[in-house]
């Protein structure tokens, strides 16, 4: 009964807000809309709609898909200081980077779902009815991997705003542990990730034994950048207390993790160029307009100028500790490492493809609409649970009368 009135009482939260709150809602339900009627002429008419091809296969999808794998690791940028240290200012918020956890992982099994040419036959990775493959599947690993660290996040999140609604409190000695599980279990999800592209021997591009240490670093840059951008949002749409301190100490973390992705990221163009091996190409395509045929380095350039200078304006505590420059450094990690972990990491390691082809690839507009509609409902989600955890975090949603024995 007592939960039963703890999502009436969400749902009411749910429904009241002002006009900016309902004007956000609308446009998320158009995003929503348009993404579900442009993924329904994808079932239709298949695949070829989209811009990929037998030369590339992997496209605007999984590139999203990978990205938003690190942004769900992230959380842990939260935890530890939050749990391990015990740091007060950061353990105030650190639900919030659950959450965000929670809405990334969701947007991961849309963009894989709507990447599938054929979902009708997903029930195949389902055990009894089907076979993850295990332990062979690094695919089936991954599966294993993102579904224990969702439900993880989901179940400590819920028990941890269920006690708090019934009694103002929850049991650390239940939480902690768990929370404490949840660090190596978002460290798994980026790395099983990166082994997805490291098992495939014909990429030469992922073959790298530092993508995976290269992956780590780059979530912890990008999933706190946005943290850092909601966090000022919702201390002034929802009166959240979140101390400056706390976003100070989270920018000098994206700093140090920064540097490391940015110095792997060297390492490895060092050995490509100073080698400069016939597997160059590939580089070449990153990094140059590949005999004409290739745009990549388009983007890829403004992303690593965006890189360095966000590390730059981080690594310095006056422009760490302003809020402009705190901000402006946040969209410029944002942009550097969606350009890198996505067309910047998947067209390159395709291009040449195996047959020596190349094959200049864009996303679609079916792509891009598809795509728009699975981010509207990770942000959709997460307003959701924002709009219900804050209040009852905050005390200000209780329930009516305490269960018997509290």
């Amino acid at each position: 009964m007592h939960f039963v009135e703890f999502v009436k009482a969400s749902v009411r939260l749910w429904l009241s807000g002002g006009r900016y709150y309902w004007a956000w809602m609308a446009f998320l339900l158009v995003l929503i809309a348009s993404g579900a009627l442009a993924y329904a002429g994808q079932l239709s008419e298949g695949l070829v709609v989209t811009s990929m091809r037998d030369q590339i296969s992997w496209g605007f999808y999984i590139g999203n898909f990978t990205f938003l794998v690190g942004v769900a690791a992230a959380a842990v940028m939260l935890v530890v200081p939050a749990y391990v240290y015990d740091w007060e200012p950061i353990k105030e918020v650190a639900i919030l980077g659950e959450l965000l956890a929670i809405s990334a992982i969701v947007m991961c099994f849309l963009f894989v779902t709507v990447d599938i040419g054929r979902p009708d036959r997903v029930h195949h990775l389902f055990p009894v009815v089907g076979s993850l493959n295990l332990p062979s599947s690094l695919l089936g690993w991954d599966v294993v991997v993102l579904n224990l660290y969702f439900f993880l996040n989901l179940g400590i999140v819920t028990y941890m705003l269920y006690a708090t609604f019934l009694t103002g409190h929850y049991n650390k000695s239940l939480v902690i542990p768990l929370v404490l599980l949840s660090i190596p279990a978002a460290v798994s999800i980026h790395t099983v990730t990166a082994f997805l592209y490291n098992g495939l021997a014909a990429r030469p591009f992922w073959n790298a034994s530092i993508l995976a240490p290269r992956f780590l670093a780059s979530a912890f840059c990008s999933g706190p950048a946005v943290l850092l951008i909601l966090f000022q949002i919702l201390r002034r749409t929802n009166g959240l207390k979140i101390r400056d301190e706390a976003l100070s100490k989270i920018a000098e973390l994206m700093a140090y993790a920064m540097f490391i992705n940015l110095f792997l990221l060297g390492a490895e163009m060092f050995k490509e160029y100073y080698s400069n091996t016939e597997h160059i190409v590939f580089t070449k395509v990153l990094f140059s307009s590949f005999h004409g045929k290739t745009d990549v380095h388009y983007f890829m350039w403004p992303a690593l100028v965006c890189s360095v200078g966000a590390f730059l304006l981080f690594l310095i505590p006056a422009t760490r500790r302003n809020v402009y420059t705190m901000n402006a450094g946040c969209l410029m990690i944002y942009f550097g490492v969606y350009v890198e972990k996505g067309m910047g990491l998947l067209i390159p390691g395709q291009t040449p493809d195996t047959l020596g082809e190349i094959f200049r690839y864009a996303p679609s507009l079916a792509e891009l609409r598809v795509s728009a509609g699975v981010f509207s409902v990770g942000f959709l989600l997460f307003t959701l649970m924002v709009k219900a955890a804050i209040p009852i975090s905050l005390g200000t949603v209780r329930a009516a009368a305490a269960p018997p024995g509290h």
